[in-house]
């Protein structure tokens, strides 16, 4: 049984977006990017006290995790956490596929091993959780998360896991205010009453919800996430009014709360970093407590919306 502790912050820094070449139509934002830039992101995020940072092979099919890596070399391998994860549907050929993806997880992080480690998709969850029974042994991976799955998926994992001395000590789905998926099917609440960190992605929509964005001031047309959302952004708009109207009684962005809302939920927003100023929203959203009038206004809205934005990867939840 792993003993050290994995420490769970007010949020998560996503790195999704750094697995694109920066040119629009290339990956799902078409964020631009210098190495400098990053830098100045990481430096300005570690200074802050934001330390956990998640990421995938396949982001960029491994540019996430090279980049990642090459910013964080400056950094004393103890002052961060690392999160990355193994996805089936890219999984090799040879012999022990999981073992081999992390390898090379691990060298384009630089690292010797991860702090938490996912399986990314469940595909087979009888095949693919034993195997990390041997990476937990070795120390390669510290702790283990399971992302993506429902809630038979998910106990079931725990069920294999614990016949070993382990457990699944992280879940991670869909979350936001226009995808409660994982509430409802009673995901959130199992990990609750289990001690379970549950981290929330897309808590902004890829950008749908952080207020920037209307159907006078589409997102980046020939982005995957332009063709995504660009349709529903007028019925997004009385949600993204009331962000902005709460955001601005609390001396916060739109995208500020947003986040709270996901953080006031008792989750782990894991939140998409690709601008220096990204940090200064997240220490805010983290220091912002909204009250459970204005979450009910919010989901109310969310609701009235009436849009799905299930991911096309994400598999329907419902109560197993």
């Amino acid at each position: 049984m792993q003993i050290d502790t994995l420490t769970i912050p007010p949020a998560a820094l996503g790195t999704w977006a750094w697995g694109d070449s920066g040119e629009a139509g290339d990956g799902y934002f078409g964020s631009a990017h210098t190495r400098a830039d990053i830098e100045r992101l990481v430096d300005k995020a570690h200074a802050a006290g934001f330390t956990f940072w998640d990421t995938a092979a396949v982001y960029g099919m491994g540019r996430a995790e090279t980049v990642l890596g090459d910013a964080l070399k400056r950094f004393a391998r103890s002052d961060y956490q690392l999160s990355t994860k193994f996805t089936p549907q890219a999984a090799g050929a040879g012999d022990n596929p999981m073992a081999e993806m992390l390898e090379q997880s691990l060298a384009r992080l630089r690292t010797e091993y991860i702090d938490l480690y996912w399986i990314h998709n469940p595909a087979d969850v009888e095949r693919w959780t034993p195997q990390l029974i041997p990476l937990l042994e070795s120390g390669n991976i510290k702790h283990v998360g399971v992302s993506n799955h429902n809630l038979r998926e998910l106990q079931r994992a725990d069920e294999i896991l614990s016949k070993a001395g382990f457990r699944v000590e992280a879940a991670q789905n869909h979350y936001s205010l226009l995808y409660r998926g994982a509430e409802r099917a009673g995901i959130i609440d199992y990990c609750r009453e289990r001690g379970i960190p549950f981290f929330a992605y897309m808590v902004l929509e890829q950008g749908a919800l952080s207020g920037k964005y209307g159907p006078q001031n589409p997102l980046p047309v020939g982005t995957n996430r332009a063709q995504a959302y660009n349709g529903m952004l007028r019925q997004l708009r009385a949600v993204t009014d009331m962000l902005t109207a709460i955001g601005e009684k609390h001396g916060a962005a739109a995208s500020d709360v947003a986040i709270a809302w996901a953080i006031a939920k008792g989750t782990t927003p894991i939140v998409g970093v690709t601008k220096p100023s990204y940090i200064d929203g997240i220490a805010r959203a983290a220091a912002l407590r909204i009250s459970a009038e204005e979450i009910a206004e919010l989901e109310a809205l969310a609701d009235a919306a009436n849009v799905n934005t299930r991911g096309w990867w994400e598999q329907e939840l419902s109560l197993a």
